[in-house]
């Protein structure tokens, strides 16, 4: 076998066996290579960085101490964005997968005036996060092997931002140009739904055949992963939810407008329902929204009232549930997913919305998935993000000589696969 592929299958069993050290014998097990192979190809790996000695053990309590090769985490490092409404988060991580920064950065419109769309503000605060995460971190630039960034929006075959709905202006603003400018590795950018789904699947304890995993806050979007991939369709559109018409609100779609589901359970679409509901009951705990900001915060106080048995409330969550179910029961007849795990600002409801969604997805579909809620809360899309740059870092490493050609020809900004 050529070299390049030896050392490759011992650096691959190396890797899969972490964060525990293998021994020359351990890796002979399994890479099926024969041990003066296996021991060249661990050579060639230690003199290359991508591994050092762990700690020998004296096993049997006689002999030399068998001497076990582990990653070298120093040896390649990744950052994962999380391009927000509100805020930006970079994380970076090393090659073992731990973090050893993670930096969240508000985006604050300077209000100059009308040209000031939050373009500037974003880049702005894109750009203290990196250098912030990067110094946490005790890194350079030049220290970055690869990068993924999560943005809203449908991110096309060329990796850019083709449609963001209410925020059309991050089609156009020069994310690309800043970050290409910055870092010379490559650079994936990807819809953050998909991304929460890349990472709400890693993080299950049984891998479900087919997940739906929506990302609910101010806006609603949605990652399918069949099989372990996630699945993006003809024109990397899938999972767009926020662009179902509810029963009773069939409007015509625009490509710069907020979707009319999203409009109509977004988080601020529930607070104003709510406060519609509590002008008419002096009594409900759900007057304070009067005069709310209606952002996610509020939207949680709608499923706190609700589950402390103010009824206006619970009457409110009731319709939510079921113009939810509603929209999301054709995609569940369609994908018949195992699990539908909700994320996002929405997940503070707690139980008292799954529960609801349940009975009725239930009633509406043959095979219901089992509801429940994300446990990554606001770390989800940057949890994602982390972990598709370090999957394609690990592509990169683990790529024969002709593969390494073929990436080679590859465009250094694309949309990840």
């Amino acid at each position: 076998m050529p070299r390049r592929l030896n050392t490759a299958l011992v650096l691959n069993a190396v890797r899969l066996a972490a964060p525990a050290g293998q021994r020359i014998a351990e890796l002979v097990a399994a890479t099926g290579l024969a041990r003066p192979t296996v021991a060249l190809a661990v050579e060639d790996l230690v003199a290359e960085g991508l591994l050092v000695p762990s700690t020998p053990s004296q096993e049997g309590g006689l002999g030399r101490p068998a001497v076990r090769v582990q990653l070298a985490g120093s040896a390649a490092h990744v950052l994962g964005v999380d391009l927000g409404v509100h805020s930006v988060a970079v994380a970076v991580a090393d090659l073992t997968g731990r973090w050893l920064a993670l930096v969240r950065e508000p985006v604050a419109a300077d209000g100059s005036g009308p040209a000031d769309d939050g373009t500037d503000a974003m880049l702005r605060a894109l750009s203290t996060a990196v250098d912030g995460a990067l110094s946490e971190a005790g890194l350079g630039v030049d220290a970055v092997a690869g990068l993924t960034v999560g943005t809203p929006g449908i991110v096309d075959a060329e990796g850019r931002i083709s449609f963001a709905g209410a925020r059309g202006q991050w089609s156009s603003m020069a994310l690309l140009e800043q970050l290409e400018a910055t870092f010379r590795a490559p650079l994936r950018l990807e819809n953050n739904a998909n991304l929460v789904a890349s990472a709400v699947y890693a993080s299950q304890v049984s891998p479900p055949h087919t997940l739906l995993a929506v990302q609910w806050g101010e806006r609603l979007g949605a990652g399918i992963v069949i099989d372990g991939v996630v699945h993006r369709g003809a024109t990397a559109a899938a999972g767009e939810i926020g662009y179902v018409s509810p029963r009773g609100a069939p409007v015509r779609i625009g490509m710069a407008e907020q979707g009319p589901l999203e409009a109509r359970i977004g988080t601020a679409g529930i607070v104003a329902r709510a406060a519609a509901a509590a002008a008419d009951v002096p009594t409900s705990a759900l007057h304070p929204l009067l005069s709310g900001t209606r952002g996610a915060a509020d939207a949680a106080l709608v499923f706190e009232a609700a589950a402390g048995g103010d009824e206006t409330a619970r009457s409110v969550v009731a319709e939510v549930a079921e113009v939810f179910a509603a929209a999301i029961a054709p995609v569940v007849l369609a994908l018949n997913p195992d699990a539908l795990v909700i994320g996002g600002g929405i997940a503070r409801a707690g139980s008292l919305l799954t529960e609801a969604i349940q009975v009725r997805l239930d009633r509406l579909t043959l095979h219901s998935p089992r509801v429940e809620l994300s446990t990554l809360a606001q770390d989800a899309v940057v949890t994602g993000a982390v972990q598709v740059a370090r999957e394609d870092l690990w592509r990169r490493l683990l790529a024969t000589d002709d593969e390494r050609v073929d990436l080679l020809r590859e465009p250094r900004v694309s949309l990840a696969r």
